[in-house]
């Protein structure tokens, strides 16, 4: 999924424009609402329920197409599934380019901001666009999200409490975003596209006033103690956080590489193709697509393997026989050196690390986009493995099979794209825990079947990952599932921890 909840086979249009009046898009956002807008007209404030408001786009001014016919289409299919009463509005940044092409009339326009902005001026600027009717910031940042790589971020308890207290003073509406943390489960994280891919951590903590766990700060703390000077609230203590546990060290032992598996992981073979084929062409929407080839020529001497139109969306690990070779990545290195015989197979594994959810790039396309160059040879004759890594583990794989269909069961690390498989023992608790994956480079990991996301401790900030206790059985062997796609450690542990580790940057791996 991607910006406001759009499906990827959206996609599957080449030239759609999406968020605009564009024929493919109104008709596929009609079909989609003329479902779910009846489910929710029961549950509005004016017909006994609690919906108070109803928004119909998230900061549209944000985005290139500033397209009023587009908001007009939606503003008379919300208003014609939910009746002329019930109030519609937008939430647009804090500048007059988004608020004009954020908002329309007949809906309610509000401003979004956080913590470093003046808020008088942020107002100022909704009354213009907005001259009756509430003050309303609909999403006051109190943290902010993490890229892989990037320092984490930190908004102070002081600092969000002071600007909240601003602007209760004023007798403005405030929306919290986030209120409580959370977690991009599996493949649900996003990315951003300034001037380059970014792709956004599994943990959603934010620095929230209830972390990703559900557990209050001291910054809820700062907020309850602002509310309470405008609101009769509760005074009593807060609700503890919920137990954590640190059920130890858990060895893994290796399954076998991608290659090696793909009658598995991908039982419906494969789609030959002379060019390569996207994931969208191919249905494969999320997580991983092996493209398979064979080299064209003898290359005893380093050849470089170029993607000259940057068309690797968004990492690719590439092998020769089995053996990993290297990476290529989105923006960031387009290019490595390749040696091998003629026919040797060339399995190049592509990554969809998320999809760009803001701005003008999100057409994201992922796999293989445009041609790959070996040396002078454009490369052709394409094998390409839709992989389903999720449904493999889902039924149980590999654990309920034993060593049947396993080529091999080893306690020694691999390079590339390679599972490993695992056992955390019950001991009578199914406490929430956090999983560290210290020396383990870049992957995505399972327990009892839930993907739990993605780990990069290699780049960082986050080093581990949020495991809710109720994943796991107080009486049955918890079965853990890991795909490392570039190099284990040589001791295979993984570590429960009793607490999160989210803010170590350990590099540009």
């Amino acid at each position: 999924m991607f910006q406001g909840g759009l499906p990827a086979w959206l996609l599957q249009k080449p030239n759609i424009i999406l968020r605009s009046a564009d024929t493919d898009y109104l008709e596929a956002v009609s079909s989609w609402l003329a479902i779910l807008l009846p489910k929710i007209k029961p549950w509005l404030y004016i017909n006994g329920g609690n919906i108070i408001t109803v928004q119909i786009e998230n900061e549209y001014g944000s985005y290139f197409a500033c397209d009023y016919n587009y908001m007009r289409h939606l503003r008379t299919l919300f208003r014609f599934f939910l009746g002329e009463d019930v109030v519609l509005f937008t939430t647009d940044g804090n500048t007059d380019k988004e608020m004009t092409c954020g908002t329309l009339d007949g809906l309610f326009a509000t401003v979004d901001f956080g913590t470093d902005t003046n808020i008088t001026v942020a107002f100022n600027r909704q009354r213009r666009f907005e001259p009756q009717g509430p003050l309303v910031n609909s999403e006051f940042y109190t943290g902010w999200l993490d890229h892989w790589g990037d320092q984490h971020a930190v908004v102070s308890a002081q600092k969000v409490s002071r600007v909240l207290e601003e602007m209760l003073t004023m007798g403005a509406n405030v929306n919290m975003y986030m209120f409580e943390g959370g977690s991009n489960f599996g493949y649900w994280n996003g990315a951003d596209h300034d001037t380059s891919f970014r792709s956004v951590v599994t943990s959603y903590d934010y620095d929230a006033p209830l972390t990703e766990a559900g557990d209050p700060t001291e910054k809820l703390l700062a907020i309850r103690d602002v509310i309470k000077q405008f609101r009769d609230i509760p005074s009593g203590p807060m609700p503890p956080a919920t137990p954590k546990f640190a059920y130890g060290f858990v060895r893994l032992q290796q399954v076998g590489n991608i290659s090696s598996l793909l009658d598995t992981l991908s039982p419906f073979g494969p789609v030959q193709s002379k060019y390569p084929l996207t994931f969208e062409e191919m249905k494969q929407y999320y997580g991983y697509m092996l493209y398979r080839t064979t080299l064209p020529q003898d290359l005893s001497e380093p050849t470089p393997l170029i993607s000259p139109l940057n068309g690797v969306h968004d990492r690719a690990y590439v092998s020769v026989n089995g053996v990993f070779r290297g990476l290529l990545q989105r923006d960031t290195i387009l290019v490595m050196n390749v040696t091998g015989k003629q026919g040797d197979t060339l399995d190049i594994l592509v990554e969809n690390m998320g999809r760009v959810n803001f701005g003008s790039k999100i057409n994201d396309y992922k796999g293989l986009l445009s041609n790959l160059i070996l040396g002078k040879d454009i490369l052709t004759d394409w094998k390409m493995y839709p992989l389903d890594i999720d449904g493999a583990i889902s039924r149980g794989w590999p654990h309920s099979n034993g060593q049947k269909s396993i080529p091999s069961l080893q306690r020694e690390p691999s390079t590339g794209p390679t599972l490993y498989m695992g056992t955390l023992q019950p001991n009578g608790l199914a406490w929430d825990t956090f999983l560290k994956l210290n020396e383990w480079t870049k992957g995505q990991i399972w327990i009892n079947g839930v993907n739990l996301g993605r780990y990069w401790p290699a780049r960082g900030p986050q080093q581990t990952l949020y495991v809710p206790g109720p994943l796991l059985s107080t009486s049955l062997p918890n079965n853990i599932t890991l795909l490392e796609l570039e190099g284990a450690p040589t001791h295979l542990l993984v570590l429960f921890m009793d607490r999160p580790q989210l803010n170590v940057t350990a590099g540009k791996s």
